[in-house]
C-alpha cells in the first residue's frame, strides 16, 4: 500500500536533492541528434531559444543522425520487423545477431562476443557470473577484484551482485598502480582462486586514458585477469576506432572488454562483452541479464553492423573528432579556462565551484550552447566543471562559435 509515510518520506528526499542543487533536470529534444540540435520550451532558462550547439552528447563521430545508418535501419524494420518479444536463448536470436558478434570480435581482435540490451547490463552480467559461479567444485573460494575508484558506476553496481562471501573488493585510488602493484603484492601468497583487475579504458568525467601497458604488467605478474571497459574509446581511439588497446599498440591483446553501440557505434543501444570463446560461451549458459533481457533490436543491430563498416568506409571520422578535440581544447585554454590535458573529445573545464557551475550551465544554454555541468556527487566535492564532449561533425565555424558563447559567459561570470 503507499501510505502517506511513504509518499512523504519521498517528498522531503526530492526537496533536499533541489535545495542542494542535485535536482536533475531533464530538457527536450525536438528532434535529431547532432552537431546542432532543436531543444523544447519547457527549461525556463531558455527564453524561447529552439536551436543549439550540442556539446554534451557522446555522439563522438556523429553517426546518431548519419544518412546510411539511418537507412540502414528503416531497411532493417521493413525486413525484421520493431522487436522480437523475446529474450537470445527462446526466440530472441536473428542470424544478424550472431553476424554483428562475429563483425564485433574480428574487429576487436577477440575469438568471440556476446551482445547484451546495454553496456551496463553486460557489466553486471560478466562480474555476477564470474565470481558467482563455483564452476561445480563445491568448494568454498574467494575472487580478488582490483578496481581504480573512478571506474563506471555500472562496474561499481555489478560489484553489489557479487556474493559478499565470495569476493574481495580492493578499491586502489584513481591511476595509482604503485598502490595497485603494493596491494597485488601483500595478496600474492593469499589463496584466491581468481584476481581481476578493472579499469575502464577512458575515464568518464575527465577523458583520461588508462594506463593500459603497465595495466598489462600488472596482470600478466600476478596473474590476474584484466577486464577493461572502453565504452568511450571504441570507435574513437585507435587506427581504426577499436579503442584503447590499439591506441597503446595492444590491439587483441585485453582478456575482456566491455564496450557499446550506444556512443560513437551510432549512439542507440546495445552493450556487448569481448574475449576468449570460452568466457562468452559461459556468459551465453550463465549470465542473468544476457539470458532474461530482450534482444537487441534488428534495427539496433543492422544499424550498429554499418556504424562498424563506416569506420572503415570513412577513416576520416576518426581523424576529425581527435583533430576537433584538440582545436576546442586549445582554443579553451587561450581563452584562459582551467582545462583538462588530453587528447580525447571528452574536454573538461574545470571551475571548481558547484553552484558557479551550475548557473554558467544556464546562461551558456541561454546564449545557444548545450553543455552540461557536473558537480558532486557526481565528481568530488570542490572539482565541479563543465564536461565538453566534441564530435566529428562539429565544424570549426561551430566550434569557434561555441567558444565566442563559452568567453563572453566567462567573462560575464568573473572565471576569465
Amino acid at each position: 500500500m503507499y501510505t502517506n509515510k511513504l509518499k512523504e518520506a519521498i517528498k522531503k528526499e526530492l526537496q533536499n536533492l533541489k535545495d542542494a542543487g542535485k535536482f536533475k533536470v531533464e530538457r527536450e529534444l525536438e528532434g535529431a541528434q547532432g552537431a546542432e540540435v532543436e531543444i523544447g520550451n519547457s527549461p525556463a532558462e531558455l527564453a524561447g531559444v529552439k536551436k543549439v550547439l550540442m556539446f554534451a552528447s557522446n555522439n563522438y563521430l556523429g553517426l546518431a543522425n548519419h544518412p546510411e545508418i539511418v537507412k540502414a535501419g528503416k531497411e532493417a524494420l521493413d525486413q525484421y520487423g520493431f522487436g522480437l518479444s523475446s529474450v537470445r536463448f527462446i526466440a530472441g536470436t536473428e542470424s544478424i545477431h550472431k553476424v554483428l558478434e562475429k563483425k564485433l570480435a574480428e574487429f576487436l581482435r577477440t575469438e568471440d562476443a556476446i551482445l547484451y540490451s546495454t553496456n551496463f547490463m553486460s557489466n553486471l552480467g560478466f562480474f555476477a557470473t564470474i565470481t558467482n559461479e563455483s564452476f561445480g567444485s563445491g568448494e568454498p573460494y574467494v575472487d580478488a577484484i582490483y578496481s581504480d575508484e573512478l571506474n563506471h558506476a555500472s562496474i561499481i553496481d555489478a560489484f553489489k551482485l557479487c556474493k559478499k562471501e565470495n569476493v574481495v573488493k580492493r578499491i586502489y585510488a584513481h591511476g595509482d598502480l604503485a598502490l595497485l602493484e603494493k596491494i597485488l603484492e601483500e595478496d600474492r601468497e593469499k589463496d584466491y582462486r581468481f584476481k581481476i583487475i578493472v579499469s575502464d579504458g577512458v575515464f568518464s568525467m575527465e577523458g583520461y586514458l588508462a594506463q593500459l601497458p603497465k595495466l598489462k604488467d600488472l596482470a600478466e605478474k600476478y596473474q590476474a585477469l584484466l577486464f577493461v571497459d572502453d565504452a568511450h574509446a571504441v570507435g574513437v581511439l585507435g587506427k581504426t576506432g577499436a579503442g584503447t588497446p590499439e591506441h597503446f599498440g595492444l590491439h587483441g591483446k585485453i582478456d575482456v572488454l566491455s564496450g557499446t553501440f550506444g556512443k560513437a557505434l551510432g549512439g542507440a543501444v546495445g552493450g556487448y562483452i569481448a574475449g576468449r570463446k570460452e568466457t562468452i560461451e559461459l556468459l551465453r549458459q550463465k549470465s542473468r541479464t544476457y539470458l532474461f533481457s530482450n534482444s537487441v533490436p534488428p534495427s539496433v543491430v543492422i544499424a550498429s553492423i554499418k556504424a562498424l563498416d563506416l569506420l572503415k568506409e570513412k577513416p576520416e571520422l576518426l581523424k576529425n573528432v581527435i583533430e576537433n578535440a584538440k582545436y576546442f581544447r586549445d582554443g579553451a585554454k587561450k581563452l584562459g579556462f582551467n582545462v583538462l590535458d588530453g587528447l580525447h573529445p571528452i574536454v573538461p573545464i574545470m571551475l571548481g565551484d558547484a553552484g558557479k557551475t551550475q548557473e554558467i550551465s544556464k546562461k551558456l544554454l541561454e546564449k545557444g550552447l548545450f553543455v552540461v555541468g557536473l558537480w558532486f556527487p557526481v565528481v568530488p566535492e570542490g572539482t565541479a566543471r563543465l564536461r565538453f564532449q566534441i564530435s566529428a561533425a562539429h565544424t570549426h565555424v561551430q566550434i569557434d562559435q561555441a567558444l565566442k558563447i563559452l568567453s563572453e559567459v566567462g567573462r560575464e561570470m568573473g572565471v576569465i
